[in-house]
């Protein structure tokens, strides 16, 4: 149970508190409930976007679906979103880069990024079929699954909550907590193959950028790669609406 907590309680802002006592690793531990955390986060999401579309135009249903989505995260991912649009993006050393991470205050790429990608979930959200709900389930506990082979990456540096992270995770945890996204994705058809492999190549294009520019991974760049792949895989599913 103290696991199952801590997943909830880094994850959400629903009210399961966090042990009192952190534990070097605890994150990492954790993360076997991660893809448990993304169905419900999904689902209760699910939930307010299939009464917002009854009652709402598309766009604004999309919108206000959004934002409860923001609110049952607290925003967490779209922190470590921002910092590396900021820190990766722009020409600098690596150590620079590390730097501007860990910088609290916002930049133009940060900016821009928190833009684009809010911009591109509302606009899928809208678009969404009321068949095609799932896909807010499997982008939820998909992107959260991917967390775990990226852990395995080389870090960038010793310290923060990616440390942590990695620390405490175990290999096994990736198998197995890997049937949940693929049986979602599974029942979703081809459409669900299809949002599983873009988020794959959206997985391989952030953690790429992130080997190239600072030689590793950090609790940001797992941010980024949640928000990336949750974005790619409700995208995938508006594909061919018009």
């Amino acid at each position: 149970m103290r696991n199952l907590r801590t997943a909830f309680g880094l994850l959400t802002t629903l009210p399961f508190g966090m042990p009192e006592a952190w534990l070097p690793g605890d994150s990492g531990r954790a993360a076997i409930w991660y893809p448990l955390v993304g169905v419900v986060v999904g689902g209760l999401t699910w939930l307010c976007w299939l009464i917002l579309i009854l009652y709402f135009p598309p766009l604004i249903a999309g919108v206000l679906t959004l934002l409860a989505w923001v609110a049952l995260t607290g925003g967490l991912h779209l922190d470590g979103l921002a910092d590396c649009c900021d820190g990766l993006m722009g020409s600098a050393t690596k150590q620079r880069r590390l730097e501007i991470m860990k910088d609290p205050h916002l930049g133009t790429f940060a900016g821009i990024g928190l833009l684009l990608v809010l911009m591109l979930k509302a606009a899928a959200l809208s678009l969404l079929a009321p068949s095609s709900g799932v896909a807010i389930i499997l982008a939820a506990t998909m992107s959260r699954w991917l967390i775990l082979p990226a852990g395995l990456l080389p870090l960038a540096h010793t310290g923060g909550m990616g440390a942590d992270f990695a620390s405490g995770l175990r290999r096994s945890a990736i198998f197995i907590t890997a049937l949940l996204p693929l049986v979602i994705a599974f029942l979703s058809g081809i459409t669900g193959f299809l949002a599983v492999l873009t988020a794959l190549m959206a997985t391989a294009a952030v953690l790429g950028l992130a080997l190239i520019r600072i030689n590793g991974i950090t609790g940001d760049v797992l941010g980024m790669l949640v928000e990336v792949t949750e974005t790619a895989v409700l995208l995938s599913f508006t594909v061919g609406v018009k």
